[in-house]
């Protein structure tokens, strides 16, 4: 008999009817077994046929795993080609081979349910249903769980610290008996998980040693899985492969490539979003990834949703913010959970936020806008001894702060937790919003203004004490401000400063004080300055300068825009996105450079966006997080932000401080935007419609000033072609709505002015 089970199933996976191939009869061990048993292929015992031959196969090896004789096993069975698709080398086949967690769960609980399974199979198909039912069947299974903010939900709520490499604890799930012919399936499930923790964990990613550790044992699982499954196109990814999408997007001849460019990648993130809303999302709103991470899946969701009108998108947010205001924890208006300031803001801002874009009149959005600028003035702040307003701490929730030394800082993420306030104080120019933030920001303006602590003069700091308003923590570096481990992305420097310089810029927008502009300024004069140094000692003036090029070109390009001033125009050339350097140049190469660089990352592994994907906040992380280390050359990572761009206008992050022109009020399907130009007196945008047929759509312009403008629709080849549409315009408002007919497959251009 074989001494390992797992060497037969792999040769009767590879047995085909004579027609196929030839049967592999030299099987020294298969032979002996129809020896002993007196069965000869062709004798009066089995019809000498190559199908019988290969069922007979199949059954004798069932016989040699459940330890029956032959004869009776195969007699048992009515119809012996009908006893192949239901065998159990046949099962293990089909549910190693296939992409769908649910079939797999179906095919291992057929075989539970099989009579003739000897002990040792059982015992291992008990360890490994369970994790295989986690994987599938969570969503039936939900689980109230209040305990923490994010990471709870039914997902990725199994996939716990217990996964870890082997030589560092015990094997979870627990590994299955020597040789057995289950194992290459638990190795695909192990080896997920190993991988999993790594895309999900920063501190596992950022450390090359343990990424190595987790991710390499990972695919040494998967090599396993792919040498008895190598159909199975998620191991294949996983292992580094492409795997094509399954629907082709065929460019339109008749259109620019920045059109064709952008369609591919708006559909393709429109499929994903419409999938995670029909496959995942539950009745009160949630997605599976557990609360505190599925409110983070609106902000890649923006270039449809908020660029343009997806109703389904629409309802699914709709349904996730108001589902997250009915959780225990959010009826005073925020979290009652201490966590730390990332977290914390989470469950307001990500849920208040999209809802103020797709519902901008709605007073309770307002009022919870608000709620959020009254608990930053009666409970998160107070005047530090230096006599300026700053945030107590970075661990508080709607009725708790806590100072304990390790934890009373105020830091340059502190404007997520009020960016939905930020957002109303920037459409309403509040007075009392004014006066709070305006308070606010002086403490950091004073502090990018001093040198303390080792920081260069001008820099702004990562956080400033509570409550001496010193830099950083004196028992350490100020670019580090906390012990390492403790979300070092984001609290190092330069870490979130991208938001601390937006609010200055929407402050500075809003109040017309230059002062708010002098942190932004500084940095720019040091980058400008060192733009050809080496990068110097850590902490440095010149390390600073090499690396606050992208938050820095953030807000000088929104600067650019808003005011028309030039003098950063060489900066902005060299560090801004493509979308800016289009706006300053006219040269598209930049932008269909992004665009094309977008798409091509959605031409491939749509799993990786859709099924596999276990955490909700890294939906699009499987490359960046995983593929990109991978000894195979990875696909590029998908960056939407560059879809929002080219479709609203706005030059930068979507999130503080918005400067989206435009709203198209129509599906993201079959059409392109463009906008060329936007401020406060034009508006201009190229469009193509895909369609055979005209389509008629909305459009809402907000950046315009009260007054009367001209709008024109103009075919823009050939240039002296006559308006399709021309009309008097009248702003009154924040904001006005436009109507319109596309022509079919030809490029138009629109402008307000």
């Amino acid at each position: 008999m074989c001494a390992d089970r797992s060497i037969l199933f792999a040769w009767v996976r590879n047995v085909k009817p004579r027609a196929e191939r030839e049967p592999r009869a030299s099987c020294r061990v298969t032979a002996e077994l129809a020896r002993q048993r007196d069965v000869v292929f062709g004798g009066p015992r089995m019809a000498s046929t190559p199908t019988a031959a290969w069922v007979f196969l199949t059954a004798l090896l069932v016989a040699t795993l459940t330890a029956q004789p032959a004869v009776s096993a195969f007699a048992a069975l009515p119809d012996a080609t009908a006893s192949v698709a239901t065998s159990i080398p046949h099962l293990i086949e089909r549910a190693g081979t296939t992409e769908d967690e649910m079939e797999r769960l179906h095919l291992l609980r057929q075989l539970e349910a099989r009579s003739d399974l000897d002990a040792i199979l059982r015992a291992d198909l008990r360890r490994l249903l369970p994790v295989v039912d986690d994987w599938a069947n969570g969503k039936s299974r939900i689980v109230v769980d209040t305990s923490r903010a994010a990471e709870n939900g039914y997902l990725c709520r199994f996939i716990t610290s217990r996964v870890r490499p082997a030589s560092e604890g015990p094997v979870h799930p627990p590994e299955l008996s020597s040789g057995s012919p289950l194992r290459p399936i638990w190795c695909f499930y192990r080896g997920r998980m190993l991988i999993w923790q790594v895309i999900q964990s920063g501190p596992l990613l950022r450390v090359k040693e343990s990424r190595d550790r987790y991710c390499g044992e990972g695919r040494l699982l998967l090599e396993e899985a792919r040498r008895a499954f190598p159909s199975n196109r998620v191991v294949r990814m996983y292992l580094g492969e492409p795997i094509p999408w399954p629907k082709p997007h065929p460019d339109d001849p008749a259109a620019p490539a920045w059109a064709n460019l952008q369609r591919e990648g708006l559909e393709r993130l429109a499929e994903v979003i419409h999938w995670w809303i029909a496959e995942r999302q539950l009745e009160d709103g949630q997605f599976g990834g557990g609360w505190g991470d599925d409110v983070e899946m609106w902000r890649w969701w923006i270039p449809v949703m908020i660029a343009f009108d997806d109703p389904m998108a629409s309802a699914a947010q709709e349904r996730l913010s108001s589902g997250m205001f009915e959780q225990p924890h959010m009826r005073k208006g925020f979290t009652s959970r201490v966590t730390d300031v990332e977290h914390s803001n989470e469950d307001t801002t990500d849920t208040i936020l999209p809802m103020m874009h797709l519902q901008p009149d709605d007073p309770v959005w307002k009022q919870r806008a608000l709620r959020l600028a009254e608990l930053m003035r009666d409970r998160w702040t107070d005047r530090n001894e230096r006599g300026f307003l700053q945030f107590k701490s970075i661990y508080f929730s709607v009725d708790t702060v806590d100072t304990s030394k390790a934890r009373a800082f105020d830091t340059v993420y502190h404007p997520s937790v009020i960016q939905p306030a930020l957002l109303y104080w920037q459409r309403t120019g509040d007075p009392a919003l004014t006066a709070l933030f305006g308070e606010w920001l002086e403490v950091w303006i004073d502090a990018a203004a001093r040198a303390d602590n080792g920081k260069p003069h001008g820099v702004l700091p990562s956080a400033i004490r509570w409550p001496d308003g010193g830099i950083a923590n004196p028992d350490r570096p100020w670019w580090e401000p906390f012990s390492p481990g403790h979300n070092d992305a984001l609290y190092n420097w330069p870490g979130a400063t991208r938001l601390m310089t937006s609010t200055l810029l929407l402050a500075h927008h809003l109040t017309r004080e230059e002062t708010y502009l002098e942190p932004i300024r500084s940095m720019a004069a040091l980058r400008a300055k060192h733009r050809n140094s080496p990068p110097g000692d850590t902490g440095s003036e010149s390390w600073c300068a090499q690396k606050m090029s992208g938050f820095l070109s953030d807000a000088l390009g929104k600067y650019r825009l808003l005011t028309g001033d030039t003098r950063y125009d060489a900066d902005l050339r060299s560090d801004a996105s493509g979308y800016v350097r289009f706006r300053l140049t006219g040269e598209r190469a930049s932008i269909e450079s992004a665009l094309r660089h977008n798409a091509e990352a959605f031409r491939s592994n749509w799993e990786a966006y859709t099924s596999e994907m276990r955490w909700t906040d890294r939906i699009m992380s499987f490359t960046g997080n995983f593929l990109k280390y991978l000894p195979e050359a990875a696909p590029p990572t998908p960056s939407p932000n560059i879809l929002y761009s080219t479709a609203t206008g706005d030059p930068g992050n979507p999130l503080v401080f918005p400067l989206n022109a435009v709203r198209w009020r129509t599906p993201p399907r079959d059409i392109a935007a463009l906008v060329t130009e936007s401020s406060r007196a034009t508006f201009a945008a190229e469009l193509f419609h895909f369609g055979d047929q005209p389509r008629d759509l909305d459009a809402e312009l907000f950046l315009l000033a009260p007054g009367e403008y001209e709008m024109t629709l103009t075919p823009a080849d050939p240039i002296h072609s006559p308006p399709l549409l021309r009309r008097t315009v009248r702003v009154e408002g924040p904001r006005v709505r436009v109507s319109l007919e596309l022509p079919a497959r030809r490029l138009c251009v629109l402008r307000v002015g």
